[in-house]
């Protein structure tokens, strides 16, 4: 991978393209607001990075990043994605994003959502139960001993593969929760959603603690429906 398209350059998404950069990884960035308004951040990360539209951001990226308000997963663009990974970082938040019959009833996941409206791409969910200012914060090199993992799900094992190595190159380990269907134990409100990586005492977002994969396991397992909660 040389590449990494973002389909939204908030704080999830800068903060990917600030650890891509540090990894050597160009960035190709936009959002739904112009590239002129990415200007300041584009000069931050200095010539690895660019700034585009939507659709010409998923042709660029060798692995695309969608990190959009749920509200607006279908504007994200289709054919340049076709064939590709996507990593999907959203969440499910009525207040902003109008209640979702689907998601409501628990008949279906975010994830699932975003596969269903890219049919020929193969979305993994990560990254959607860790704060920007943790994403940041808690990366390390490759056997560090205080390196903490990233919950990954989806239905490809060869995408999966993909993610765990650029996961692995911004600074942590892949714990793989299964399919897509699987990634509503770490969605909004659950156990592993923020808790992971935020240390018990402290105000959030605070300095975070590790995550191991021990902690989410136990989280993971600890995750309700909404309907049970």
């Amino acid at each position: 991978m040389t590449t990494l398209g973002l389909i939204g350059s908030g704080n999830i998404g800068g903060t990917l393209a600030r650890l891509a950069v540090d990894a050597g990884i160009d960035v190709v960035l936009s959002n739904s607001r112009g590239p002129e308004t990415l200007a300041d951040l584009v000069a931050e990360l200095g010539p690895r990075a660019r700034a585009t539209t939507p659709a010409q951001a998923a042709a660029a990226g060798d692995l695309v990043v969608v990190s959009v308000p749920l509200k607006a997963y279908r504007q994200v663009p289709v054919e340049p994605l076709r064939g590709k990974v996507v990593i999907d970082t959203d969440n499910y938040y009525p207040q902003r994003d109008g209640r979702i019959a689907e998601l409501d009833d628990e008949s279906t996941t975010v994830s699932e959502l975003l596969q269903a409206h890219l049919p020929e791409s193969r979305v993994v969910k990560a990254f959607n139960n860790i704060s920007s200012v943790h994403l940041g914060l808690l990366a390390r090199p490759a056997g560090h001993p205080e390196r903490s993992v990233i919950a990954i799900a989806g239905d490809d094992a060869a995408a999966k593969r993909s993610v765990t190595e650029f996961l692995d190159a911004i600074g942590y380990d892949a714990h793989d929760v299964g399919p897509l269907a699987e990634g509503w134990r770490y969605q909004r409100d659950t156990a592993a959603y923020g808790g992971v990586y935020h240390a018990p005492g402290t105000d959030f977002p605070g300095p975070g603690r590790q995550a191991t994969p021990e902690l989410l396991r136990e989280l993971l397992a600890a995750a309700a429906r909404y309907r049970d909660m």
